[in-house]
């Protein structure tokens, strides 16, 4: 390059720099800085490792042979250029631990982006979700702690413990359903992604929930027992009992209830209550869900 042509060039860089913004040509703005998740194995390869070992990590291509269905880090984290550029700052991904500034519905959306049909179709505007929960707080998505459902806890009933403190002190009663003994578990009756039902229940109703192991009580029957064909928790409490048959009260007491007359075979006349007798009315009624005898009508046959 001459000399002359190299004083043209530098006038020329002198008259861009010194124009006025409006007569400079426009700049294509720069494209987002994309990062890879090699670039993230750099600083969090044990993170990175104990994922590797989650049922996410076999959604991913290499894992599953379909680049369609690809989940890397930034899925569910957002991209990693501002992170990169100021990793102390907690606000430049989404993070799912307790001490993250995301509210619970930004972490939620990362999550629903992929779950949410089948048994979530009912998360928005469901119990937990309008309490602000996060999926995080029951499953644990970076590393395996659970066999199932990657729950934050070994045990399903675990999870739910962490709230339901009182559910927890029931199921430790005289009689109580097999939670401890693994023969039942919480989404067995309720589905806590959210239902149409009171209670989350799975099941259009208690009873119908009830039914499912419990049939022989369906019923229809000759002679109905208006209580039980109403709700199966007029007399019972699911969750555990300090007496029998997961019943709210003892027998008689239970019964008296609703059946507060005197007159009995076994009361005296003079009597105003047969309490003090302690006797189970079902030694006698003992088809009290109801009989298809034709002389059931007191549920004693």
């Amino acid at each position: 390059m001459s000399e002359e042509e190299l004083n043209d060039l530098v006038l020329y860089l002198l008259s861009l720099a010194t124009a006025p913004p409006e007569a400079r040509a426009a700049r294509p703005p720069a494209p987002d800085f994309m990062l890879g998740e090699g670039n993230c194995r750099v600083c969090h390869e044990a993170v990175v490792g104990r994922f590797a070992n989650t049922i996410h990590a076999k959604a991913r291509p290499e894992g599953n042979g379909h680049s369609d269905a690809a989940v890397t880090c930034a899925t569910c984290h957002g991209q990693g250029d501002r992170h990169a550029q100021n990793p102390g700052d907690p606000r430049t991904l989404i993070r799912f631990d307790k001490a993250s500034p995301a509210s619970a519905h930004d972490k939620n959306a990362a999550c629903l982006g992929c779950h949410e049909k089948g048994l979530r179709f009912s998360w928005r505007g469901s119990t937990h979700e309008s309490r602000d929960m996060a999926c995080v707080d029951c499953h644990k998505v970076m590393e395996p702690v659970s066999d199932r459902n990657l729950f934050v806890k070994q045990q399903e009933m675990e999870v739910c413990f962490q709230c339901h403190q009182v559910r927890r002190a029931q199921t430790q009663r005289t009689t109580h359903m097999p939670f401890r003994e693994g023969k039942i578990t919480c989404t067995d009756c309720h589905n806590p992604h959210g239902t149409a039902n009171e209670k989350l229940l799975a099941a259009n109703s208690v009873n119908e929930s009830c039914y499912k192991c419990h049939a022989e009580k369906r019923g229809p029957f000759l002679w109905e027992h208006p209580p039980v064909a109403e709700n199966c928790l007029n007399c019972h409490e699911p969750h555990g009992s300090n007496h029998a048959s997961l019943l709210k009260s003892e027998r008689p007491r239970l019964c008296q209830r609703c059946h507060i007359e005197s007159r009995h075979p076994t009361t005296p006349q003079a009597a105003a209550t047969r309490f003090v007798f302690n006797r189970s009315c079902s030694n006698c009624h003992s088809q009290i869900h109801g009989s298809n005898h034709p002389s059931g009508v007191r549920f004693q046959r």
